[in-house]
Formats: structure tokens, C-alpha cells, sequence
């Protein structure tokens, strides 16, 4: 996700006697923003009317199409320090009719963390100050308390530093904060030795909507299956997450193999499909196709020696060789597959990825190999004018022994690979084009792709595939399941129904959050 990887007409809510009622005011914000400098220090609080007020709302906005002024903006932006501000900015909204937003790293593609597609006021709690991460050893086994506001790239490098044998499986991303991350799944070079982030997490510190702080005992398995990939924010805010952390050896292997159309990339990438989902799962190869091109990328859990022989066997046709490999410790691999190069000190840059440009992304399942005769017509896209390029990565090994229903991320057996595609344009550029091009070459996908639902992943969040309809104050369920389906399967309903146990009154609420299940259902 180092490509980018990653309001206003008063609320009136009515609230039943087992959660917090809505005093009178003169309006909803002006009650808030009282509220809020009654329990939170003044200096963490910035309104539009501080002077630096943008400064903090943009300071991690990944994707300039959302800077523009029509956008709309939180009311305040709360750069809390403290899971007790965090409690305290819930019961000010509840009690005020606001709603909240969470942001940890910024990286939502659809910016859904810090804007409104609608009208409506609404304050943004900003996470990136909560980043304190603690290693340690649980019965012998390695774990990690890390707080939403850090980044993977942070997590990456406390964790390596304290033992470079020990690894956590999520994105390629460094800048991705870990709160959004873990709230839609966690795909990365580990997955198919060790699975997605949300499968190695064992505990969580979450803030509900009546303000309440919970650890896993706490909140229940339910709330606890529901906020590990399935959009979390909609159920509370999670303010820390244990992590189990994973063994990876002293020394690694990484490869980029560039192909071109007339090196054979129609015939590698027509195998590759077959091959890469049942290659031994500490090996992954992933596939970056732009222009006339495709460039193989590889994390190999070993030495180059140990690697060729399998890759020699199963992909001759990519012609791997000794000269290819670079062998560095894992942490090395995660800068040197991020930025080129071994600087593990750039991992730490909260800003080394930022908003560079302004992008659209959609992605898609692949279940059935795409036949040899389509990938001529597949690249054939790339030469049109506004092309971007797409992300391949390959499940099988561990991500698809896991049953479809152990989390809300339902793209498990059977899953060939994930496709996400990517496209760029720049302030001089209206992006008609680049946007014109995404959306065509996702209608053209269609017939090689999963259906019935059309699948997604949640990270890869696009709007495109469906918005709530807000009846009543509250997200209906039929609106819901339009892109629910696409991105849960089958866990849509029962994330439905653990939102109704947890927030029937539908207060933390976006475009795409769950709804609540009716009580009909």
C-alpha cells in the first residue's frame, strides 16, 4: 500500500435510557466544543479558528484530491494523548449530538477518517500522538501493545530492534497507521507465511459509545471478532491492539524482476497465477504491472541458495538467478521493498510516503486464472492515455487455511490473488482521464474476476461500490448490504448484528460503516 499505501446542519439525536441523553444547547457544536475544553487540555483541541487548525487537519491527508475547498471538515480536530480524552470526546458528542471520526495514519483512500461526503458536523479524533508500542514475551511467546497512532513502519522497527528474528505480518506501507490497518484486515509480504495483521491480534483496548473503556474480557467475543477487519471504527475507537508476533530468520531474500511484453510477461504472468497461491508458503511473489511491463517481487523467508532451486522448478520461465537475490535481514527487506534501498531509519519517517499526488483506487478477487488470450488485451490498457498501474498479490499458504468466517475477512480458500489498481494525476490535470481509465479497465475486469458478490477489499476502500442511505437517523441495513457483501461475504449480517448489540443508535457512523441488523432480521 508504497504507492500511496497508503460538514453542516445539527444533529438531533433521541436516545434511549440505557445510553446518554442530549441535554439542550444553543447548538450541537458550541455544547461540544464547551464540553470537550471542560474535560480535554486546550492545547490538544484545534477548531477552525486556530491558526493552525489546517495544519493539523492535513498533516496527514495522503491523497490531495481531499484538500481541495469543497471538502467537507470536521468541526475540531481532538489530537488526543490519552485513552481517557478519547472517552471523554465520545460522551461530549453523544451528549451533543456529534458525531466522530477516527484518524490514525490518514491513509483512507476514500478519506473517510477525516471528511464527509455529505453535510453534516462532525469532529475528528486524531490518534497519531497515541504511539507508544511495548515489546514483550507472554508465555514464551513474543507480543507487542501497540497504540492505533503508530505506524506499521514504527511497529516494524521497535519490534526488529528489540529482536531481529521476531516480525509482524501487515502492509508494505510504512506510514499506514495501525489503527486503520487493523480495522480492515493487514495484507502484506508475510501473509501467506503468517496470514493477515488481524489474524495475530489477541487483544485490544477499545473506547465505546457510551465512553466506556474495554479490553477483550471486557467487550466480548463478539466486539472482539467484529473490530479485527471489520471496519472497526464503526463499533468504537480502538485505542490499542496486543499483537502476536511471528519468528523470521537471521537472513532473508528479496528479488524485482522486470519483464517486458517481449521478454515473455504474458506467458510468466499467465503461470504465475497458478504457481504463486501454492508455492511453500515462506515465499511470496507479488506482480506490479504498469506500461509494457510487469515487475515480480519477492520475499523469500531464507537464503538465496535455499530459494532458486524452488523457484527454478516451479517458474523457470521468470529465470531466476543468484544475481537476482539480495539477501539482508528482515527488517532491511521491509525498507529495501518500500524505498530501494536498507535505510531501516526511513521506516520511522511519518511523512517519508505522504500526499504526493491525487489517486483512485478500486480492487478486485481473482478465484479462476485469467486465460493467456486476455492478458494481451489486459495490457493493451496500459498504453492508453491516464493509465495507472495494479498491485497483485498472491494469497494461499496460511491466509487461505483459515475459515472464512474466523474474522470478517472472508477472501480466504479458493483466492488466487488480490488485484488492486492504482491511478495518478497531478494538480495540473482536472483527472478525467486517469479516473475515465480506472473505471473502464475495472468495468473491462468484470468477466475474470469473482461475482456474485464482485468482491473487496476493505482497505482498498472505494465508494464507488455502494454508500449508506441514512433513514431516520440511522444507516439502513438493505443500503448497507450493497457493498457489505462485497467486502465481507457472509460475515456482513453478523457484523450487522454485533453493531445493533453495541450501537443500535448507529452513532459512529460513515458512507461505509456497518449498520445496525433490525430487529426484524
Amino acid at each position: 500500500m508504497a504507492l500511496f499505501r497508503c460538514l453542516a446542519i445539527a444533529l438531533a439525536l433521541s436516545f434511549s435510557s440505557c445510553y446518554l441523553s442530549t441535554p439542550s444547547s444553543a447548538t450541537p457544536s458550541d455544547g461540544f466544543l464547551q464540553c470537550l475544553s471542560e474535560k480535554i487540555p486546550s492545547e490538544l483541541i484545534f477548531t477552525p479558528d486556530s491558526s493552525n487548525f489546517n495544519g493539523v487537519l492535513v498533516s496527514t491527508i495522503r491523497n490531495l484530491k481531499f484538500l481541495r475547498n469543497t471538502t467537507v471538515k470536521p468541526i475540531c480536530v481532538v489530537t488526543v494523548t490519552d485513552a481517557s480524552h478519547v472517552q471523554a470526546a465520545i460522551r461530549c458528542g453523544r451528549m451533543n449530538g456529534v458525531r466522530l471520526r477516527v484518524r490514525s495514519g490518514g491513509h483512507d483512500y476514500e478519506g473517510l477518517s477525516y471528511r464527509s461526503v455529505r453535510s453534516e458536523v462532525f469532529g475528528v479524533v486524531d490518534l497519531a500522538k497515541l504511539r507508544a508500542i511495548a515489546v514483550s514475551t507472554d508465555e514464551g511467546v513474543p507480543m507487542a501493545w501497540v497504540e492505533s497512532g503508530a505506524t506499521i513502519g514504527e511497529l516494524y522497527y521497535t519490534i526488529s530492534k528489540n529482536n531481529p528474528e521476531v516480525a509482524f505480518p501487515a502492509g508494505t506501507c510504512p506510514t499506514v497507521g495501525v489503527g486503520g490497518h487493523f480495522r480492515g484486515g493487514g495484507m502484506g509480504m508475510l501473509l501467506r507465511k503468517y496470514g493477515l495483521s488481524i489474524d495475530n491480534i489477541v487483544d485490544a483496548k477499545l473506547v465505546n459509545a457510551n465512553g466506556d473503556l474495554l479490553d477483550r474480557m471486557a467487550m466480548g467475543e463478539n466486539l472482539f471478532w467484529a473490530i479485527r477487519g471489520g471496519s472497526g471504527e464503526s463499533f468504537g475507537i480502538v485505542v490499542s491492539w496486543k499483537v502476536s508476533l511471528v519468528k523470521v530468520p537471521s537472513k532473508v531474500t528479496v528479488f524485482n524482476i522486470a519483464k517486458r511484453l517481449d521478454q515473455g510477461t504474458i506467458e510468466i504472468l499467465t503461470k504465475w497465477q497458478d504457481v504463486a497461491p501454492t508455492l511453500p508458503s515462506d515465499i511470496i511473489v507479488r506482480v506490479i504491472v504498469q506500461g509494457q511491463q510487469a515487475i515480480f517481487q519477492s520475499l523469500f523467508l531464507g537464503t538465496c541458495d535455499e530459494l532458486l532451486p524452488t523457484m527454478t522448478s516451479r517458474l523457470p520461465e521468470l529465470n531466476v538467478t543468484k544475481a537476482d537475490c539480495s539477501e539482508m535481514s528482515w527488517l532491511e527487506s521491509v525498507a529495501f521493498i518500500n524505498f530501494g534501498n536498507n535505510d531501516t531509519t526511513a521506516l520511522l519517517n511519518r511523512s517519508s510516503t505522504g500526499a504526493s499526488a491525487f489517486v483512485k483506487i478500486k480492487s478486485d478477487y481473482v478465484r479462476h486464472a485469467i486465460p493467456k488470450s486476455a492478458w494481451q488485451k489486459i495490457f493493451s490498457w496500459f498504453r492508453m492515455n491516464g493509465a495507472g498501474l495494479v498491485i497483485l498479490d498472491p494469497h494461499g499458504g496460511f491466509i487461505g487455511s483459515i475459515p472464512t468466517g474466523a474474522t470478517p475477512y472472508p477472501h480466504r480458500s479458493g483466492v488466487l490473488y488480490n488485484i488492486q489498481y492504482i491511478t495518478f494525476w497531478s494538480s495540473n490535470d482536472d483527472g478525467s482521464m486517469a479516473k475515465s481509465w480506472v473505471n473502464n479497465f475495472y468495468d473491462f475486469m468484470g468477466q475474470y474476476v469473482t461475482k456474485s458478490p464482485r468482491e473487496a477489499y476493505l482497505n482498498y476502500r472505494d465508494l464507488d461500490i455502494g454508500e449508506n442511505v441514512v433513514v431516520n437517523d440511522v444507516s439502513t441495513f438493505d443500503s448497507g448490504k450493497v457493498w457489505g457483501k462485497k467486502y465481507f461475504g457472509g460475515n456482513f449480517q453478523r457484523l450487522a448484528a454485533v453493531k445493533r448489540t453495541v450501537d443500535p443508535t448507529d452513532y459512529f457512523r460513515n458512507e461505509q460503516s456497518i449498520p445496525p441488523l433490525p430487529q426484524c432480521n
